[in-house]
């Protein structure tokens, strides 16, 4: 299926210059029919490795652009080695949403979910021609990345978490069904015994990264413990430093570890 895109009028395409670095640059926008609403997103780069890439808690499709991220590898995206696809977030009409009952957060989280399997990716698939696909994330961001990776291993072959948060209990307020079991990592992969899925899992690369005063340092220990148990490849890092769940950290991440 082809994406439903290029609808608004005010998508455009630019050349974005990063200092010494200049990298093609392409905002996109359409209706997405999964969502009900406009959706946006920015395409750093011409070729190379695609990246599906989740911005931080609610954040917006600019984030990384603005948080440095994509300047952190510019060289290899203007190289033709990466290209980045920065995604919108729905956190604020599903996990974040305390205005509604947890089970329509979570059926809100299963149609974002749906608009990128169905719509986002075959527009990157149209736009790069690269049979891979992996999916970096900071903070909830990495959630988003860890989950969908592990949920659809035919089509995402590894993830980049850096300082996920998988703990996502208190935002449902008590609530729970098949669908938030089947959304939280730290659930539904210690009981998953399907071949299926562990056999793409040991062909994939996964990163799990975060530092030693992140908040979300306990939670990354309790999945690299969780993936390590399932004889799951992947590689753990604990940083040193202070104020590792920031975008500065997350910069030198990006460069060393995507």
């Amino acid at each position: 299926m082809m994406a439903e895109r290029l609808c608004l009028p005010h998508q455009k395409a630019r050349r974005a210059n990063l200092g010494t670095v200049t990298m093609n640059r392409e905002y996109h926008a359409w209706e997405s029919s999964r969502l009900g609403r406009p959706m946006e997103l920015l395409v750093f780069g011409h070729a190379g490795l695609p990246v599906l890439a989740f911005p931080t808690s609610g954040g917006r499709f600019f984030d990384f652009e603005d948080g440095g991220m994509v300047g952190a590898v510019a060289n290899r995206i203007e190289a033709g080695a990466l290209q980045l696809f920065c995604l919108d977030s729905a956190d604020r009409e599903s996990w974040y949403n305390h205005q509604i009952p947890p089970r329509q957060r979570i059926v809100r989280h299963n149609q974002y979910e749906a608009y990128i399997l169905n719509e986002v990716v075959p527009f990157i698939r149209q736009e790069n021609p690269d049979p891979r696909l992996v999916v970096v994330g900071c903070s909830f961001g990495g959630y988003h990345a860890v989950n969908l990776a592990l949920r659809h291993p035919d089509i995402f072959g590894g993830f980049v978490s850096l300082s996920g948060v998988f703990d996502l209990q208190d935002f449902l307020d008590g609530y729970y069904d098949e669908d938030c079991y089947f959304h939280l990592p730290t659930h539904y992969l210690p009981r998953l015994d399907d071949p299926w899925y562990l056999d793409r899992f040991r062909a994939g690369a996964y990163v799990l990264v975060t530092g030693w005063d992140d908040p979300c340092l306990g939670q990354n220990q309790q999945l690299d413990r969780i993936l390590s148990g399932k004889r799951i490849p992947h590689q753990f890092y604990i940083w040193d430093g202070e104020n590792t769940h920031d975008w500065p950290t997350w910069q030198r991440m990006m460069q060393q570890y995507l």
